[in-house]
């Protein structure tokens, strides 16, 4: 791509203002930087910052993007578009509403923001082809996205997303998009709104998930819960309040949707400054546990009290322990537990998750990292209500099987259901946490980010998974016992680019971020106690930061 001819194009051709002043603003490197390349279409979809160029969110891009879809899709197909809280995701749905309506395809439209499972849910009930969520998820402000479902409510697969790609690259973005205005849409009748009774079917789904089977609970535990500027507001607090829960207060900063997210710049739950206001609204209320959904209210982050009054950060794979063990203990004492039990989890969460789930004869499914392929192993089983729950690290959890996503609405339930009902019993999860350790044995996991920015960012990304292809036969004086490369595919898993290297006391996994310029690398690590494992995991750290700065 020539990207001086490709600028010069949108400066003649981009109608929008500030598409245009941005054009004007810019310096080579900008130039550079904005049309070297197309935003990559992947199973994902799309995301970027925002701004004018092939390589920016903008509603060119989104138009595209929406003009392929609809061509690999073809006639007489239907689609749900949802949107969040982030700058320009009304427009940019408004304006993917419009095309699929020239294209004479049919548009469910939720008509106002919510989470991003309430478009998988409204996939399946409805009967749609398709759906389309705009959201960057937790991402910085400056970031959206396009994120696409296929028929069964699970994002699309790597092969749906490379056939969409093909309709895309086929299309000059200025000459082959068909529009029409979503009002234009609306008086077709080929745009309609998503009635009430669909949102309360999502939230009834959310509220059967409980396990409590009789099971008394103090429901007025108090609980301050911020949906950190984003959608979940409504349907959490909605299925909390339905469900009794009565002590519920909202961070007032971060209660209403802004996309700027003025206190938290980065509104990632797994991040501690997302957390620091509310944490700083526990303290003042005296909270015994703190709820965190991010803006697309897919993933959820918690704290609760310490035996010193503090509040502690539980990690995701944390979180998702105790879950594990307190829905399998509630259907093992009540006899609900189906017949083929299933847990799901990725190949980069904590594995003491398997050891739980075969104490009560779960059997554990491993997929590649995204929920989405946590989505595609309850479509295959014979009796979705095998499937008990799934959890990835990275603080996403779905407990059953009427989404095919990770829900912060479902998790946000079951934690505050999980909380009320061991402190009921005067044991709090730190307190449980513990005693999974010591039956289980201690294990840590870690993430590591490193960002690669730029045109030369994913060269330097490529070269670095290059290097460690080369061997790598020692870490932090253990001997490598096996490693796995999902380059072409392994263990019945589709191809990845994804390492995974094992020694005696754990492992770790390399792979590039599929959403953003960043290299990931997961440590698990296995020893007697808490500060053996902080201690080797600090040298396998120190080793692997090192092969990467080179």
């Amino acid at each position: 791509m020539d990207y001086r001819k490709t600028y010069e194009r949108w400066l003649a051709e981009a109608a929008e203002e500030d598409l245009i002043a941005e054009l004007k603003k810019m310096d080579e490197a900008a130039r550079e930087d904005a049309f070297y390349r197309d935003l990559a279409f992947g199973t994902g979809g799309l995301r970027g910052i925002l701004g004018a160029g092939t390589n920016r969110m903008n509603v060119y891009v989104v138009a595209r993007a929406t003009q392929g879809l609809a061509d690999y899709l073809g006639n007489d197909a239907s689609v749900v578009i949802g949107y969040d809280s982030r700058l320009k995701s009304d427009e940019f749905a408004r304006t993917a509403a419009g095309v699929f309506a020239a294209n004479g395809i049919r548009v469910h439209f939720w008509p106002e923001l919510l989470p991003v499972p309430t478009v998988s849910y409204g996939v399946r009930a409805l009967g749609a082809s398709a759906g389309v969520m705009i959201t960057a998820s937790h991402n910085p402000s400056r970031y959206n996205g396009y994120k696409v479902y296929g028929p069964d409510g699970c994002q699309i697969t790597t092969e749906a997303a490379a056939a969409i790609l093909t309709c895309i690259n086929r299309l000059d973005m200025f000459r082959d998009v068909h529009r029409l205005s979503f009002e234009g849409g609306v008086r077709a009748g080929l745009i309609t709104m998503i009635p009430d009774g669909i949102l309360t079917d999502f939230i009834e789904h959310v509220k059967g998930q409980s396990v409590l089977f009789g099971d008394a609970i103090d429901r007025d535990t108090a609980i301050v819960y911020t949906p950190l500027n984003g959608t979940g507001l409504k349907p959490v607090t909605r299925a909390l309040s339905e469900a009794g829960f009565s002590g519920i207060t909202v961070v007032e900063e971060q209660r209403e949707p802004d996309g700027h997210f003025p206190t938290c710049p980065y509104p990632n739950p797994e991040i501690r400054e997302a957390m620091e206001l509310g944490l700083a609204w526990c303290r003042r209320t005296g909270a015994d546990l703190l709820l965190a959904t991010d803006p697309d209210c897919d993933r959820c982050g918690i704290a609760v009290k310490d035996e010193a009054g503090e509040y502690r950060l539980l990690t995701g794979n944390e979180t998702g322990l105790l879950l594990l063990d307190y829905i399998c203990s509630q259907r093992t004492k009540h006899r609900r537990m189906p017949e083929h039990p299933v847990f799901v989890k990725t190949i980069v969460t904590m594995d003491l998750a398997e050891k739980i789930a075969a104490h009560y004869g779960v059997r554990t499914v491993n997929v590649l990292t995204g929920f989405k392929f946590i989505g595609e192993v309850i479509g295959r089983l014979a009796d979705e209500r095998d499937y008990i729950c799934g959890f990835e690290e990275s603080y996403g959890y779905l407990t059953g099987s009427y989404v095919r996503d990770k829900d912060g609405v479902n998790a946000a339930f079951m934690i505050a259901e999980m909380f009320a009902y061991y402190k009921t019993r005067g044991v709090s999860l730190l307190e449980k946490l513990q005693a999974l350790y010591r039956e289980y044995g201690y294990c840590l996991n870690t993430l590591h980010t490193f960002a690669f920015p730029g045109s030369s960012g994913m060269a330097r990304m490529a070269e670095i998974m290059k290097s460690f292809r080369g061997g790598l036969k020692e870490l932090a004086g253990e001997r490598v016992l096996r490693t796995e490369d999902y380059a072409e595919g392994l263990n019945g898993l589709p191809a990845s680019d994804v390492l995974k290297f094992m020694t005696e006391s754990g492992s770790v996994v390399v792979r590039p971020s599929g959403t953003e310029p960043k290299l990931k690398i997961y440590i698990s690590v296995t020893a007697e106690n808490e500060g053996q494992a902080a201690e080797r995991e600090a040298r396998i750290r120190e080793e692997m930061e090192e092969r990467v700065r080179v």
